[in-house]
């Protein structure tokens, strides 16, 4: 494939670059790449892969703008709050590059068009922020015959590999089976240092540039665990498992977030507990966030505990007027750790009139 003159131009640095060339150049302007979310890994990994001259890129996330996100996803500006994130995205990779095909796909990753948006791609760059996407794009990804960068983000920290290259360790090989409900922090409770994503969205860019190039020697087999509080990164090996390439379809629909299913007595909406609140007879509000979290607002007359206080001491941490019988609604920021508060008080110490504020304090 001969590269145009404005190719020439544009990817001068990468032409004059020596192990890199016109032929890897070539590769990359062939090439197609699926980037499945364009939050804080997809943004930085999008921006470097439309400057580096991917020839078609398709954008698959079904969410809007919100302004939270402006902390980490880099390609958003408070404007753009409420328009859909692929489309935003795609408007800023073609104002960067237009030489490219940029394809918006405002939707989700499932069941009914993984295999097809998959297998119309060379590489997947998975942005997911939840579990049961990353196993959809693993098993896809091996029915299909397609490698993908995986990075991961929580706190401080990060993760990246790459998986499913030349018949290499797969997703499952590393993480067999997902996490029980409830092992792993909510997506959007356990909170992430801003610049992180930016991090490992660039390393995610750079091993793809590699994959379709065909240059270096891509992370397979290996996991990269990235620390930025002490900007310390380790290398961890791992084998290929063959029991992990046994796969006969997708693994089923599941919920995407990275909290409990609940039943419908462990909750009450915002709504409902506003009615109550302002009746005569009004429940106790048990706040289980950490106490940096307390200072962004509380509930009136909210009791606050932090949910690893009250697992750790019981109904010993609790005020004495909180009692089983009592009505009472437990919150945290979104939900998850005030219906694990709900279920430990239930189970545990018989308060059965207990429930958790659904969504939680972003919600109310």
């Amino acid at each position: 494939m001969n590269l145009s003159s404005a190719e020439q131009e544009r990817y001068a640095r990468h032409l004059s670059l020596a192990g890199f060339g016109p032929e890897a150049q070539a590769r990359l302007t062939a090439s197609r790449v699926l980037v499945v979310g364009a939050g804080g890994l997809g943004c930085p990994a999008l921006l470097y892969l439309a400057a580096a001259g991917v020839g078609r890129i398709t954008i698959v996330d079904p969410d809007h703008v919100d302004v939270t996100n402006l902390q980490r996803q880099i390609l958003y500006t408070a404007a753009d709050a409420g328009q859909p994130k692929a489309e935003v995205a795609a408007r800023r990779l073609r104002a960067l590059n237009d030489l490219n095909e940029i394809v918006p796909r405002v939707a989700r990753l499932n069941r009914a068009n993984a295999l097809a948006l998959i297998g119309d791609c060379d590489v997947v760059v998975d942005g997911s922020d939840n579990f049961a996407t990353r196993y959809l794009v693993n098993d896809a990804c091996v029915l299909a015959g397609r490698p993908f960068v995986y990075g991961a983000i929580q706190g401080f920290t990060g993760q990246l590999s790459v998986f499913n290259w030349r018949g290499g360790p797969t997703y499952r090989c590393l993480f067999p089976e997902p996490p029980e409900p409830g092992d792993a922090p909510a997506c959007g409770e356990a909170g992430v240092l801003g610049v992180l994503p930016g991090l490992i969205g660039t390393a995610q860019a750079t091993e793809a540039v590699k994959v379709l190039a065909g240059i270096g020697e891509p992370l397979s087999g290996r996991l990269l665990l990235w620390d930025a509080l002490t900007m310390r990164m380790q290398t961890v090996s791992f084998a290929a498992d063959p029991w992990a390439r046994e796969i006969r379809g997708l693994p089923p629909e599941s919920p995407t977030t990275c909290g409990l299913p609940a039943a419908a007595e462990e909750e009450i909406s915002p709504k409902e507990l506003r009615a109550l609140l302002a009746g005569p007879k009004p429940p106790r509000v048990l706040d289980v966030r950490e106490p940096a979290e307390w200072a962004t607002g509380l509930i009136a007359g909210a009791v606050t505990v932090p949910l690893g206080q009250l697992e750790r001491a019981g109904v010993a941490a609790l005020p004495a007027e909180l009692t089983p019988s009592a009505p009472l609604v437990v919150v945290c920021a979104g939900g998850v750790r005030s219906l694990r508060a709900v279920r430990y008080l239930r189970e545990r110490h018989g308060f059965r009139a207990a429930r958790s504020l659904r969504g939680g304090l972003r919600r109310w």
